[in-house]
């Protein structure tokens, strides 16, 4: 398979073989969804939005703490299934899914006490335009996560650079203060991890 189909599918999962790269995505992302989900601090009040939840592999997890817990996707067959899958949870007010795009997020201002997105950015036609969206719909006080492999680690993969933008944490942290956001940290769980976790207030 060529590595440009597999981008794509990795950007926007569709078909037969969107439901495997969602189970990879699901395996390869496990460590840094779980500690993108620890970096919010959930409190059972807390409504939720994930952005670009993909394989839903975190969705549970997120359930099990918040409120209620929203989740976008820019794939209409991820939005499908997560339908779905989590009927109950729905049907009980508990959970919701759009498909949408970060640079418009289709839902009402200050509707959200936190939002975590893994590996997403790559796929943004913007930075400033993703991090304003986030910084509506949060409410004050609300917290951001941002799961992402640095650029110096994405360019050495020899990704196609018409589908994903390579982003240093530099460039995300500066955009978070540019829409708004303050103590802004980045983490990551040993000095050895490749990836990187921001985390920002509203």
């Amino acid at each position: 398979m060529a590595p440009r189909f597999i981008a794509k599918q990795l950007s926007n999962p569709s078909g037969f073989l969107g439901v495997i790269i969602r189970h990879l995505m699901n395996r390869h992302n496990a460590r840094m969804n779980a500690f993108a989900v620890n970096a919010l601090e959930l409190e059972p009040s807390d409504r939720v939005l994930e952005i670009g939840f993909g394989g839903g592999a975190t969705l549970p997890s997120l359930m099990r703490i918040a409120a209620f817990v929203a989740g976008v996707d820019r794939s209409h067959d991820v939005v499908s299934w997560a339908k779905r899958r989590f009927t109950k949870s729905i049907k009980a007010g508990r959970a919701e899914f759009r498909h949408g795009q970060i640079e418009a997020l289709p839902f009402e201002a200050a509707t959200f006490d936190k939002v975590c997105t893994v590996n997403t950015i790559y796929f943004w036609t913007s930075l400033d335009a993703g991090f304003a969206e986030i910084y509506r719909i949060l409410r004050r006080g609300g917290r951001v996560a941002v799961g992402f492999l640095p650029k110096e680690r994405m360019d050495r993969m020899g990704v196609p650079d018409d589908i994903f933008t390579t982003r240093a944490p530099q460039d995300v942290v500066e955009a978070l203060a540019k829409a708004g956001f303050s103590k802004t940290r980045v983490e990551r769980p040993e000095a050895h991890t490749p990836w990187n976790v921001v985390v920002a207030t509203r």
